[in-house]
């Protein structure tokens, strides 16, 4: 494939190196000092772009992509308020876009057993659940896209939460969800549900950056040949 990279920091320099190692050509690398090569050919040519930038970065992106019919593979996350605008671009096949709150497989299959879990205590009202997530200090949004994701797949199955907060003391029928920002963590994730007597937990802890980035690089190859919205329930079939 031809894999063109927007954003260039520490992710983009995985994913070069995890693209080229799996037969990949790179054909054009964009940061933010040279926005022109957005209109190169080299850019136009590409299969797919892999896009972790900043937040407020992201939709100007995608729209520059979807201008050279370049599939997007979005790994920012911060900007979901705009998602109705994507999923319209993309409908009936105009564009390809591919979204995921987190490229990790292992944080996927994550996501599939904090839906279950939470389905289950839906039925023990005497545990009340919260969240808590670390990640680096350069890291902007919190909570983290993961940590929404967690939190949605929780509000779909518990019926005593109706929406999630951050950052203040939860009300009852509240989510509650503490973020901490530290060091250069990658990720941490955990799930806690506790009542009087005891407590259980479910955590992800991600070694590196290197699951986030081969998952983006696996993306890209699913969506080669495919038009429309796309995200990893389509990819990995959980």
């Amino acid at each position: 494939m031809k894999i063109a990279l927007i954003g260039y920091g520490k992710m983009g320099h995985i994913i070069e190196r995890i693209a080229r190692e799996r037969g990949h050509e790179i054909v054009a690398i964009i940061d933010v000092n040279n926005q022109e090569e957005f209109n190169s050919e080299a850019f136009k040519s590409a299969d797919a772009a892999i896009e972790f930038s900043m937040p407020s970065a992201a939709m100007d992106n995608y729209r520059r992509c979807f201008e050279a019919n370049v599939p997007v593979i979005a790994g920012t996350t911060g900007w979901l308020e705009n998602m109705p605008q994507i999923k319209e671009i993309c409908k009936d096949g105009a564009q390809t876009f591919f979204y995921a709150s987190n490229y990790s497989i292992g944080v996927n299959i994550f996501f599939a057993l904090n839906k279950y879990l939470a389905k289950i205590m839906n039925n023990y009202p005497a545990y009340n659940v919260r969240m808590e997530e670390v990640h680096h200090i350069h890291k902007l949004d919190a909570p983290s896209g993961t940590a929404i994701t967690l939190a949605e797949g929780i509000l779909e199955n518990i019926d005593s939460k109706d929406k999630w907060i951050e950052g203040v003391e939860p009300a009852a029928n509240e989510l509650g969800i503490t973020a901490f920002r530290r060091d250069e963590v990658p990720g941490i994730h955990t799930v806690i549900y506790e009542s009087d007597v005891d407590f259980i937990s479910m955590t992800h802890d991600a070694k590196s950056r290197e699951g986030f980035a081969l998952g983006a690089v696996v993306a890209a190859e699913f969506i080669k040949g495919k038009k429309g919205f796309f995200t990893m329930d389509d990819l990995m079939k959980l």
